[in-house]
């Protein structure tokens, strides 16, 4: 059911990826055209037009981030004492690593700075890292498996770090991590993720029987300046499409079970702490 799920899930990111839609639309509107029905061609392409000026201009990327960024408080106050930390991968690329010998990470990195600074600050807290390979190439090598590499070049013992290497997304991330970790009840746990990941996070991570303390990184939004309009399309293309996957995520897996609300707030409807 898992690898159904996983397949499934990467299937869907193709077919409503804004790029993936406009390219299908363009070729049916250039089949129509060269068979003979201009019309409807024409129809198309000017929809076309007037869909990708609007995504140059409106910060529609904006809107839709916003609500998830927003979700869970930034910088939140911590207890004294934390169990431990769990940081969620999506921010190292395993691949670029090996042909360039050397950690290479991606939009994501705060989550890697996030896990130097609460080491940092709770020393004794266990740190975890749960990242796996997310391709469709089963042989890859994980996160995990690249980040224990160069994890001492980030000045961290590699032995205070725990590494999950199964988990291909953000559900196997919060089951494997418990089967691995076995959190005491009542323990505090924080959990780190980019903001607009949070949502889907917290809701996989009550489900697999965590109560997290979110702690959101990496945003993309300026909650500030929602109306600030500019000619960027391949910028709101890309924060738009970031934005589509999320929000059909958290429908998947609101409607597969995999999280108990369509947009998490907390375990039961509150924070853990």
């Amino acid at each position: 059911m898992e690898n159904w799920f996983f397949y499934g899930s990467k299937l869907a990111r193709i077919l409503i990826a804004p790029d993936g839609l406009f390219v299908s639309f363009l070729l049916v509107a250039v089949v129509l055209y060269l068979w003979g029905k201009r019309r409807a061609a024409r129809s198309i392409f000017t929809v076309l037009i007037l869909v990708v000026f609007l995504l140059s201009v409106l910060p529609l990327d904006n809107w839709l981030l916003n609500p998830l960024e927003t979700r869970f408080e930034t910088n939140p106050e911590l207890p004294e004492k934390i169990d431990g930390v769990v940081v969620l991968g999506g921010a190292v690329e395993p691949d670029i690593s090996i042909e360039w010998g050397q950690l290479e990470v991606n939009q994501n990195a705060e989550r890697i700075n996030a896990l130097i600074e609460l080491h940092r600050r709770f020393p004794q807290a266990r740190l975890v890292f749960t990242g796996g390979n997310a391709s469709l190439n089963e042989h890859g090598v994980s996160e995990a498996e690249i980040l224990k590499r160069y994890i001492g070049e980030l000045g961290i013992d590699p032995e205070s770090v725990e590494f999950e290497a199964r988990a291909r997304n953000t559900a196997e991330n919060a089951a494997y991590t418990f089967l691995m970790v076995n959190p005491e009840p009542g323990s505090r746990w924080i959990l780190v993720t980019s903001a607009y990941h949070m949502p889907r996070s917290v809701g996989a991570f009550c489900r697999a029987g965590w109560k997290p303390i979110p702690f959101p990184v990496d945003h993309y939004t300026e909650p500030t300046n929602q109306a600030h309009f500019e000619f960027d399309l391949l910028e709101h293309a890309m924060g738009l499409k970031m934005a589509m996957h999320e929000w059909v995520g958290l429908l998947a897996y609101y409607v597969t079970g995999r999280t108990p609300e369509l947009l998490p707030r907390g375990c039961r409807g509150r924070l853990a702490y």
